[in-house]
C-alpha cells in the first residue's frame, strides 16, 4: 500500500491504555523518542497491538505544528525536538522538513508563520503533534 502521508515513523509499541472507546497507545520510536496515539478500541483489536509490536506512527503533515523552544501548559503530549533540514517558501504555504532523532517529520505550517517564528535551515524546533492525529499501521 503506497500513502500520500509523509510522516511515517517506525517504532514499538511499549504500552496500551484501553478505555471503552479509545485506547491511548505508547510508541518508541526507533530515535528513541516517545509518541502517544489516541486511537479506537476496536483499532487496537484489529492491529493486535501490545508491547512489542512493530508500528508506523502516520501524521499528515498539516497537522505538525512548530514551536522554536520547550512550551509548557499545552495539552499536546507529542513534542519531537529536532532541527530544520530544508525550509520552503510558497506564496501562502510553508514546508518545512525536520530531522528528529530516527527520522524525518514534514510540517506543512502557513508562510506568515513561518516568517513570525524566525524559521531558516538548521534552527532548532520541537514538532508538536495531538495524540488523536497520529495513526497507526502494522507490517
Amino acid at each position: 500500500m503506497t500513502l500520500s502521508i509523509r510522516n511515517q515513523l517506525p517504532g514499538t509499541v511499549t504500552a496500551v491504555h484501553p478505555g471503552d472507546v479509545m485506547a491511548a497507545v505508547k510508541i518508541r520510536l526507533d530515535g528513541g523518542q516517545d509518541l502517544t496515539a489516541a486511537i479506537t478500541s476496536e483499532a487496537v483489536e484489529q492491529l493486535a497491538l501490545v508491547p512489542g509490536v512493530s508500528v508506523r506512527a502516520l501524521v499528515k503533515s498539516t497537522e505538525v505544528s512548530l514551536a522554536t523552544s520547550r512550551v509548557d501548559g499545552l495539552s499536546i503530549r507529542n513534542r519531537l525536538a529536532g532541527t530544520i533540514t530544508h525550509l520552503e517558501l510558497g506564496e501562502v504555504m510553508a514546508s518545512v522538513k525536520v530531522t528528529v532523532d530516527g527520522g524525518r517529520i514534514t510540517a506543512a505550517i502557513t508562510k506568515e508563520a513561518a516568517i513570525d517564528l524566525g524559521l531558516f535551515v538548521g534552527s532548532d524546533v520541537v514538532a508538536l503533534i495531538k495524540s488523536t492525529e497520529v495513526s497507526l499501521a502494522t507490517a
